[in-house]
């Protein structure tokens, strides 16, 4: 009897370590070889790029299901625990920011694209028309809102402190100058599009402009080799992954970047 207890002991044991160990290692490949790749993946442009490259992701035998679109925290958690293999949605500031927040050890497998923060207007077609104490609307999360700030004080509008640029962090505070007569106000970046009506210019990430449908002027655009680009995270055990690392190559490949560039004309950025 002992013997018997044992064995099915012993049997549930190894059961449960299998389990564990799909859960936490590498994705596992169907009867027909084809690995599928949970992702928790941003609508616009995150979900139609991997939807032009499911053809390609397909003949490396990769197959990528989206469990949800990206919900910030909760995308980061769900990677984080082993519900999603990946997720793609964010920025490595960002991603260092959560990880440091939550004790969490997910990773930037590698930069995609580049969403560039702009500025925009409703009413006006260039910055010179622009008029005197305009009121500029800019996101008021940490890492945008020091984004937007940036542009502006790039185009002169406003000096920002030497502290914040060598920290990449700044809101209305850290302007030690205003070069133009102007009013910033602060919101949520949600709130920005719906209420741009009040406001003479507005800052705003691409990405939200190109969800929301609106047509609108593009009056500035940070540089091109920002540091913001959308990554591909996973978890640190997982990077090295032979079917994360086929995902990465060929999202970097020719033909994806070249996509990119010609479908989004210079709202979103490939990085190659």
């Amino acid at each position: 009897m002992k013997k018997i207890i044992v064995a099915i002991f012993g049997i549930a044991a190894a059961l449960s370590l299998a389990s564990c160990s799909k859960k936490s290692g590498s994705a596992s490949a169907s009867k027909d070889g084809i690995v599928t790749l949970k992702g928790i993946i941003d609508l616009v442009p995150h979900q139609e790029i991997i939807d032009y490259a499911a053809p390609a992701l397909l003949k490396e035998g990769i197959k990528v299901v989206t469990l949800q679109d990206a919900s910030d925290n909760l995308g980061n958690e769900k990677t984080a625990n082993g519900e999603a293999d990946f997720n793609y949605f964010q920025h490595k500031p960002y991603l260092d920011s959560v990880n440091k927040q939550n004790g969490w050890d997910l990773v930037s497998v590698a930069a995609i694209h580049v969403e560039p923060i702009s500025l925009y207007s409703d009413k006006y077609t260039k910055l010179s028309d622009a008029p005197k104490n305009a009121v500029i609307a800019v996101p008021d999360d940490g890492t945008n809102e020091y984004r937007g700030l940036k542009l502006l004080n790039d185009q002169g509008f406003i000096k920002l402190s030497e502290h914040s640029l060598s920290a990449l962090d700044a809101n209305v505070g850290d302007i030690v100058e205003y070069l133009k007569p102007v009013k910033i106000v602060e919101i949520n970046a949600f709130q920005i599009i719906p209420t741009r009506a009040d406001y003479d210019l507005f800052v705003n990430n691409t990405n939200k402009i190109l969800e929301s449908g609106i047509k609108t002027n593009i009056l500035a655009q940070e540089s091109p080799d920002s540091p913001y680009g959308n990554i591909i995270v996973t978890k640190a055990n997982r990077a090295n992954d032979p079917a994360i690392q086929k995902l990465v190559k060929v999202l970097l490949s020719d033909d994806v970047q070249q996509w990119i560039k010609n479908k989004y004309n210079g709202a979103v950025i490939p990085v190659k």
